[in-house]
């Protein structure tokens, strides 16, 4: 299972889980099987209410999961069709968040508990 997690920092496992998918400055995508970590950076942060796009955002990489803890209703319904699970983060780390996931310790958003804007 290949894991997303947006971060503040490029810092890999140790950055700051990031608080909205959209906005965030980097994505850490992390393998546990393999431990492979990629950090890459946002070029799309500062877009249009509305215009994210989310699989864009990873494009190259296979993404399974996302942890975050803040996305759009619309994010999560296109990132749900395209087989991508999207679990609410807690505060911390990405290494914290990604060890919460594999206990089962991680709350699962669907598109009813997604966001309604940037502000809320």
């Amino acid at each position: 299972m290949s894991i997303c997690i947006p971060a503040a920092d490029a810092s890999g496992l140790e950055s700051k889980a990031f608080g909205h998918f959209g906005s965030a400055p980097f994505f850490v995508i992390h393998d546990p099987r393999s431990g492979k970590t990629d950090v890459l950076e946002n070029a799309n942060a500062h877009h249009e209410h509305g215009g994210c796009q989310p699989l864009r955002a990873v494009e190259g990489h296979q993404v399974d999961a996302i942890i975050v803890g803040g996305i759009g209703a619309r994010a999560i319904a296109r990132l749900n069709s395209d087989g991508v699970t999207v679990y609410r983060a807690e505060e911390g780390t990405v290494a914290s968040n990604i060890a919460k996931l594999k206990t089962g310790d991680l709350e699962e958003i669907t598109p009813e508990g997604g966001c309604a804007g940037h502000h809320g």
